[in-house]
């Protein structure tokens, strides 16, 4: 009878804490987009396939809509599915939309810099440094020049491992380091320069 008793309150225990789950999410959710019913812990997870999750989302969209919210264990998630939804949100819902997820790596850095920052004092931030980018040239046709112009040197660097495996981290990545190195200092390096390897190592080495 002892046994029984505990199964009958495990059971109710259960079942309460069911109908909590249920009651907070429907609650919580009544002014988001619709979605798939998440069940407790796991969320949606088996309604996504892991390794097409572009599938997943578009049978989804058949159902919900463009605009549909998911959870991924208790983190609530809402997607935009296909060009028209995202075009819409960015263009003209840009200011709303212009923050960043909330991540762990970027709450450490909060209002630090330009890469991990995220809040008001990033958007003020970005605001300023577009502004600046763009006295250095950003978006005119020079930029355009060096771009290509560093793209026809990387393809010469790439040439030259003849087919050969290589690892391509650094021989890729001096072309953005050249062509902002132009802009900001008039002035690129080679591929084999010791000095941007070392730079492109830490930079590499700290992100």
């Amino acid at each position: 009878m002892a046994a029984l008793g505990i199964m009958v309150a495990l059971l109710v225990w259960m079942a309460t804490l069911l109908l909590i789950s249920i009651w907070t999410h429907i609650y919580s959710n009544r002014r988001l987009p619709p979605g798939p019913f998440p069940l407790p812990f796991v969320g949606n997870i088996f309604q996504l396939e892991i390794k097409n999750i572009p599938k997943s989302f578009t049978r989804l969209a058949e159902r919900f809509g463009p605009v549909f919210t998911l959870y991924l264990g208790s983190r609530r998630f809402v997607v935009l599915h296909g060009y028209k939804a995202v075009k819409e949100v960015l263009l003209d819902y840009r200011n709303e939309f212009s923050g960043r997820g909330e991540t762990p790596a970027f709450q450490v850095h909060q209002d630090k810099g330009i890469i991990f920052n995220n809040g008001p004092t990033w958007q003020d931030t970005r605001r300023f440094s577009l502004t600046t980018l763009r006295d250095f040239g950003m978006g005119k046709q020079g930029n355009e020049q060096r771009i290509q112009s560093e793209a026809q040197l990387l393809l010469g660097a790439l040439r030259k491992t003849h087919g050969q495996p290589f690892d391509p981290t650094f021989v890729i990545g001096f072309a953005p380091y050249n062509v902002i190195s132009d802009i900001l200092f008039h002035k690129r390096a080679d591929y084999n320069d010791k000095t941007a390897l070392r730079m492109l190592s830490l930079f590499n080495e700290n992100f």
